[in-house]
């Protein structure tokens, strides 16, 4: 299972690193330390906490993406492959995004919940590059 740093989720969230490690000091992520003494979040726990931040109350937060190609850097939350298709989410920061792809891309990616992930938004198209 992928690992991300507190930098790393931070990222991923769209918050400051210092707000990602408040949350993690407050336990509201859970967390572990690697050899080096860095404290991880293990990929479905991160999924986990990002689809619980998606959903709370962000009336008070302006994050705006504008421009019709925007990258949205996030975490995959969700797979659900079929035989031919598969569809795949991800959480950025507060965006939730979902994409219709074929399984093998899915399997060709290596998309799996905890799994870094970008989502790319052009006109009606949805196109998602593994980090």
């Amino acid at each position: 299972m992928q690992s991300y740093t507190i930098g790393q989720a931070a990222r991923l969230l769209g918050v400051s690193p210092d707000t990602a490690r408040r949350w993690a000091d407050a336990g509201r992520v859970p967390t572990h330390r690697d050899d080096n003494g860095r404290r991880l979040i293990d990929g479905r726990d991160l999924a986990a906490f990002s689809v619980e931040l998606a959903t709370a109350d962000t009336a008070d937060e302006e994050t705006s993406y504008t421009s019709a190609r925007n990258a949205f850097p996030g975490i995959v939350t969700a797979v659900k492959l079929g035989d031919v298709a598969a569809q795949v989410e991800i959480q950025a920061g507060p965006h939730r995004l979902v994409s219709l792809l074929t399984r093998e891309a899915v399997e060709e990616l290596g998309l799996e919940v905890g799994v870094a992930a970008t989502a790319r938004v052009k006109s009606t198209n949805v196109h998602i590059d593994r980090a």
